[in-house]
Parts: structure tokens; C-alpha cells; sequence
């Protein structure tokens, strides 16, 4: 698959995936503005999901919009504890919610019962805010400019395709209050992730996305790998981050786990890399509205291991399983 340089449109006029568009880069240079409105309606998914964290929590937040509804979900973690707080909306039919175009060209806010999430980029810094019963927070997350991200377009068809930015470790700073007291998420020890969505999809899909970030032997070290969804298309969301320089892995890795004894080391495998997850909390979540049906099991913990000669530990981070009919 080749490496994208220039910006391109996802969509052609009619909207359809554009071929020019199907690629890899290293930056957010796809235009999404076609997906949306009249075209494909009911298979369009758009989407933000952040994920914070802290020496002491994590801190995260989804707003989607998925045609005929909005999903939106605020999760606050105590690491320490093992204790999570959770506030989830799903609403039918879509309202409430507002997604920019394309990645960075504008704010993400949802507003549903007990729920309230803004999204508000401004230069080289977003601005996260996010509000449920008994838990809050505000971080800035700032992205540095020499940093390379993964972004992929994914062609299932030439009518239903997936571009996605996974954006790792980047440096995070602000406060969470919960129960009334306040956590600090300090600067230069706290790191954040971007899974930016917008696509059509099919109506039933499975998949697989890990993540980790952390310092191991004085290199800054990301791990960004996926599995499942990407099968067959020629696309994949694999790559290594190396102080901030992207090394993509353009095969299809082995995932082995057992959900069933989801405490058990998950193994990652493929294109150089040798990759360990080790879990210390499974979050599972469900949802089951008839048309609209997800599973998921979110574990996190540490990964270690190899990329050819260089080999980490102690990575936090997360790798899950989820089902979607949507």
C-alpha cells in the first residue's frame, strides 16, 4: 500500500471511495468533508474518541455520530483502585451532537442526559472537556510538530471504506475532579491517543486495536496495532513509533487471547514485531437496541517486547475486542 504525501479527498463527487485516496501517511491529509448527508446514509460513521492518561487515571471520551444515532461515552479510571465511573448516551434518532468535517477542521461537542463532551482544537493544541455524574475533567493535549501519526484509508468497496488517524503519545496536561476532589493529569507525565473515525461501514464487523505508549531503554516508544477488520483489503494500522518516527508494518499481525481468561498475556505478532499485552483490568461494555448492537472487551495493562533489534517494557496501554452491528 503506498504511502500518501499530498492531500486528497476521500470521496469522489459521487461519493464514492476515491482510489487515489487508498494509502497510508504519516500525517492527517485526508479530506472527509464527503462523508455525511445524502450519500451512503445509514452506513456513514463519524467519530473522536480520546484516551488520557496519568500516572493515576485514565480519562476517556467518544463522540459519534453514526447516521440514525449518536453514541457518546465519558469513562474516568482510577488506576490504583481498579475503579472506573461511566456515563453513556445513545440517541435515537441522531441529535445534540457536531463533528467536523475532517480531522482538525473544526470542534467536536455531544450533549445528551447527564452526558456533556467538547472537543476544541486550536492550532497545535485540543482542548478536552468532559462531564458525568460525579466525574469531570479538562486536559489540553498538545501535538508536536515533528511527530508522525498513522493515518490509513481502508477499502472494504468502492462504497464502503474507513479512514482513520490513530495519533499516540501525545503529550497531555490538566486536572480531573471526581466525587468532588481534584487529580492532577501533570505535564510531561501524562500522554494522550486519537482514534479519529470517518467512513462507511458494513452493517456487522469485528475488530482489534491496541495501543501503548511509555519510555523503555531512553527511547519514547508507541505501539499502534490493529487486526480483524483490515482483513482482505490490502490496508493495515500497524506501525511501531520510535522517538515520535513512524515505522508502518504492512502485514496482517497474529492476535492470540482468550476473553474467557481475559488476565491472560495477549500475543502480537507480524512484520517484525513480537509483542506481549499483559492485562491488569478487562472493561466490558454492551449494548443491544435490537438494529444497533455492539460488544466490548477494553483490557489494559503493559506491553513489552521486540521490534527487529529493539526491544521495550512496561508500555501502558490497552488492546480489546469488539463486535459491532450498526
Amino acid at each position: 500500500m503506498a504511502e500518501l504525501t499530498q492531500p486528497v479527498s476521500l470521496t469522489l463527487a459521487d461519493g464514492s471511495l476515491n482510489p487515489d485516496a487508498v494509502g497510508w501517511a504519516r500525517r492527517p491529509l485526508v479530506d472527509t468533508s464527503g462523508i455525511g448527508g445524502r450519500h451512503g446514509w445509514g452506513r456513514n460513521k463519524r467519530w473522536e474518541y480520546w484516551s488520557v492518561v496519568s500516572p493515576t487515571h485514565v480519562l476517556t471520551l467518544t463522540v459519534s455520530s453514526i447516521d440514525y444515532a449518536a453514541v457518546h461515552s465519558v469513562w474516568v479510571f482510577d488506576r490504583a483502585m481498579r475503579r472506573p465511573r461511566a456515563g453513556e448516551a445513545t440517541v435515537l434518532p441522531s441529535r445534540g451532537v457536531r463533528l467536523a468535517p475532517s480531522h482538525g477542521a473544526g470542534p467536536a461537542y455531544a450533549r445528551a442526559h447527564d452526558l456533556a463532551i467538547a472537543v476544541e482544537p486550536e492550532g497545535t493544541s485540543t482542548r478536552l472537556r468532559a462531564r458525568i455524574p460525579g466525574a469531570e475533567f479538562d486536559v489540553v493535549v498538545t501535538r508536536p510538530p515533528d511527530r508522525d501519526c498513522l493515518a490509513v484509508v481502508v477499502p472494504w468497496t468502492d462504497r464502503t471504506f474507513q479512514y482513520t488517524v490513530k495519533d499516540i503519545g501525545l503529550p497531555a496536561a490538566g486536572s480531573a475532579r471526581i466525587d468532588g476532589v481534584r487529580h492532577e493529569v501533570p505535564a510531561g507525565e501524562s500522554w494522550a491517543v486519537l482514534d479519529h473515525g470517518r467512513g462507511r461501514w458494513p452493517y456487522r464487523v469485528r475488530w482489534n486495536w491496541g495501543a501503548g505508549w511509555g519510555i523503555s531503554g531512553g527511547h519514547e516508544i508507541g505501539v499502534q496495532v490493529g487486526g480483524s477488520w483490515t482483513v482482505g483489503t490490502g490496508a493495515t494500522e500497524n506501525g511501531i513509533l520510535i522517538d515520535g518516527v513512524l515505522h508502518k508494518i504492512d502485514v496482517e499481525l497474529d492476535w492470540s487471547y482468550d476473553l474467557a481468561d481475559w488476565r491472560r498475556p495477549w500475543r502480537v505478532v507480524g512484520g517484525g514485531l513480537d509483542a506481549t499485552f499483559t492485562p491488569d483490568y478487562d472493561r466490558k461494555a454492551s449494548t443491544n437496541l435490537g438494529v444497533v448492537a455492539s460488544r466490548t472487551d477494553q483490557c489494559f495493562g503493559h506491553w513489552s517486547g521486540a521490534f527487529g533489534d529493539l526491544s521495550f517494557d512496561g508500555l501502558y496501554g490497552w488492546a480489546e475486542d469488539v463486535t459491532n452491528r450498526w
